[in-house]
């Protein structure tokens, strides 16, 4: 198939309350054009948001919500009516759990559309929107390619040991397993550190994801052998409403002598846990760290946060036999150097030391001269390797 020099990519980054999507122009190198945000998570209702590469905002529009494709037909009118759409070349879209099937993007299929909904228990919260956002284009642009990029992916190379729990043998064999999640962030940030560190990139390096959804990953020689997320996105780190790891047995109280329903556990855990449990106001760490000085549960609710990091920090050192590089990314990773160096205070034993001008800065690299440990910030950009995905499964080049 002869793709045009210039080819725009529409991404569709689906999260449990937002859609992030994203228009690029991909030629000699890839463009952004538009960043588009719908938020269904706000107190005013559904939101769209287009902003131009410069973050100019073009639109900020309340969205009537009495449909689930009503934010999407509004703003897929916009793009028409603005000229975005006339060279759509494909979409790409980030979905959450490939199962034990896949672990490479796919050009979707009704064959392969088929199978993901098969797999929609594993992740009730993201594949139903992803698939319905696969149809709402496969109708409007029947004519349009459109690949399936895989959260999960990345971690295809977790040894049985990383990837199995201590469940009857059966279970294992029947796929349920620890998967992994952010696969995107972690091999775009891991693509950005090849090219500002190669040598330390091939060695051992912990990449934190940390944002409302948070996680953490051990990569040794380029491949992931340890992270924090499991079976599903719940297990791990603290969240902003998610719980990350708890006691099992817990849970087993929880619904015999509380009588809870697994509803109500699955909306406590995922929705009503995290910072926002544990604070009782907010699941935003921006807010939680403005409250800290006179509000003792935000102060927890960070202090949780940075101890089960940095627990999760000393663990993967162990995995790996020594750390050479930490890398901090996602929203909070990026932008929070109080969280950073919550994380890190303590960790000199592990050769971790921040210099504390470039931490308060968010400068790329925040370790001190005198850190045996490169710690560094990258930003992440999922849109951006989604884009490269659809590239390289269409059989598209950069030239």
């Amino acid at each position: 198939m002869t793709a045009p020099l210039q080819r725009r990519i529409l991404t569709m980054n689906r999260g449990s309350a937002t859609l992030k999507s994203a228009l690029y122009e991909a030629g000699d190198h890839e463009q952004l054009l538009l960043s588009m945000t719908v938020d269904e998570a706000g107190s005013s209702g559904v939101r769209l948001k287009i902003d131009d590469a410069r973050g100019s905002t073009l639109l900020d529009s309340g969205v009537d919500s009495g449909h689930p494709d009503t934010a999407l037909e509004v703003m897929f009118a916009w793009l028409s009516e603005h000229s975005f759409l006339s060279d759509l070349a494909a979409a790409g879209h980030r979905l959450v759990h490939g199962g034990p099937r896949y672990k490479d993007p796919q050009r979707i299929t009704p064959e392969f559309l088929a199978e993901i909904e098969r797999l929609v228990p594993l992740d009730p919260d993201h594949l139903p929107a992803a698939i319905r956002g696969i149809k709402f284009i496969a109708k409007k642009f029947p004519e349009v390619p459109q690949v399936a990029c895989f959260d999960t992916a990345f971690h295809s190379s977790l040894p049985t040991v990383a990837r199995m729990y201590a469940l009857p043998r059966h279970f294992y064999d029947q796929g349920i397993v620890r998967y992994g999640f952010h696969g995107l962030s972690y091999e775009y940030v891991m693509g950005e550190l090849q090219a500002l560190e190669p040598k330390l990139a091939s060695g051992r390096v912990i990449i934190a994801h940390l944002g409302n959804g948070a996680s953490m990953v051990a990569v040794k020689n380029g491949k992931s052998i340890d992270t924090s997320m499991g079976f599903t996105p719940l297990e791990g780190l603290v969240m902003g409403t998610r719980s990350g790891d708890v006691d099992p047995g817990l849970l087993l109280y929880l619904l015999e002598q509380e009588k809870m329903s697994a509803k109500e556990m699955s909306t406590m855990l995922n929705k009503a846990s995290g910072l926002l449990g544990v604070s009782g106001t907010s699941g935003d760490m921006r807010n939680l760290l403005e409250k800290m000085p006179l509000d003792s549960r935000a102060r927890d609710a960070v202090e949780l946060f940075c101890y089960r990091a940095k627990k999760y920090i000393g663990a993967y050192s162990a995995v790996l036999g020594g750390l050479d590089v930490l890398v901090f990314a996602g929203g909070i990773g990026e932008r929070a150097a109080a969280v950073r160096k919550g994380i890190c205070d303590g960790l000199d034993f592990l050769g971790i030391r921040l210099d504390a001008s470039s931490n308060e800065a968010n400068a790329g690299l925040i370790s001190s001269p005198a850190s045996g440990v490169r710690v560094r910030v990258i930003k992440t950009n999922e849109d951006l390797m989604i884009v490269r995905h659809v590239l390289s499964t269409l059989g598209w080049t950069n030239s």
